[in-house]
């Protein structure tokens, strides 16, 4: 197995994958997330994603990103350990992190074959256009009901409250 460290790139690193990739005749897949606190939403969400091509990259918010689209309480876990954690995961070959509120322009830059994004996403997927325009396919995964970081987040407020199983 790999090391995780090695599976963290830079767009012009994957740029220069996705070729070789493609040279072999292997499809890279690309999906994206925040993945702040990962959970089985999360594990069940990338190996379905990974199962769609040869290779998957994952693009990570950024903390800053997050910010951008979740508010000034998150992250919780740094982009630096979120990113790490992913490359640790072996449905995972790839992790690109991005500032910007959402993966267009990175998706742009690297044309994956396929996008995968969570059907409560279908309203709209950041980056199909382009993929779609360069004869890829997007797909939308199924969701793990009742599995997400925000979830997560409110047990975890109701119990530190003194709720359910609370201890203050």
């Amino acid at each position: 197995m790999r090391h995780p460290n090695t599976k963290i790139k830079t767009a012009e690193e994957m740029v220069a994958e996705r070729a070789r990739l493609a040279a072999a005749g292997r499809e890279l897949v690309f999906t994206n997330g925040c993945f702040d606190l990962l959970h089985r939403g999360h594990i069940e969400y990338l190996a379905f994603a990974r199962a769609q091509g040869d290779a998957l990259l994952v693009g990570l918010n950024s903390d800053a990103s997050v910010r951008l689209n979740k508010g000034a309480s998150r992250p919780i876990v740094p982009e630096a350990d979120r990113a790490l954690v992913l490359a640790g995961l072996e449905s995972v070959d790839y992790v690109v992190l991005f500032d910007e509120k959402e993966p267009a322009a990175l998706i742009g830059r690297i044309l994956p074959q396929v996008l995968v994004k969570g059907e409560d996403w279908r309203h709209y997927v950041s980056g199909r256009e382009v993929v779609e325009a360069a004869g890829g396919r997007v797909v939308l995964a199924p969701l793990t009901i009742g599995r997400s970081t925000t979830d997560i987040i409110e047990r975890i407020r109701v119990l530190d409250a003194g709720g359910e199983g609370g201890s203050k």
